[in-house]
């Protein structure tokens, strides 16, 4: 017997609308990779993408728990020395609410060429409203 593995004609890709009102980061964030990496499809196969579309609405309304509002910060580089800048949560929130969101889910995702290609079926929108409504995407429950 050989095993199975999954071939990309076989993958029936689903769109999933997630709001993240009132949500948990971190919780909300470790069920939406899940789904982009395919982990809850009974055909999952490490190797090959096999994970559905995901749309997060009303990023910008999203909850921290702690003092992580303004302690929690943002670091990127620009490769210059003396380059660091460095964004606090509170902040990051007022001026691009769905990069939050994107990048607690792209830590979450494998590193590499597969991760992503998965997180190009991640859509974030701050607002409640988004232009995917001809994919019919299905309320997703997160508890």
């Amino acid at each position: 017997m050989s095993t199975w593995t999954v071939r990309p004609g076989d993958i029936e890709r689903k769109w999933y609308i997630v709001d993240a009102e009132d949500m948990i980061l971190g919780r909300l964030s470790t069920e939406v990779a899940r789904i982009l990496r395919g982990k809850h499809n009974p055909m999952y196969t490490p190797h090959a993408d096999c994970g559905d579309h995901v749309i997060i609405i009303n990023a910008e309304k999203v909850k921290v728990t702690g003092n992580k509002e303004m302690q929690k910060m943002y670091y990127r580089h620009s490769r210059f020395a003396g380059g660091l800048h460095t964004i606090s949560l509170e902040k990051q929130r007022e001026r691009f609410p769905e990069r939050i969101l994107e990048l607690a889910i792209k830590g979450m995702m494998p590193k590499g060429p597969l991760g992503r290609k998965q997180l190009l079926k991640l859509k974030v929108y701050a607002g409640s409203e988004h232009p995917h409504t001809a994919q019919a995407p299905q309320a997703l429950a997160i508890n």
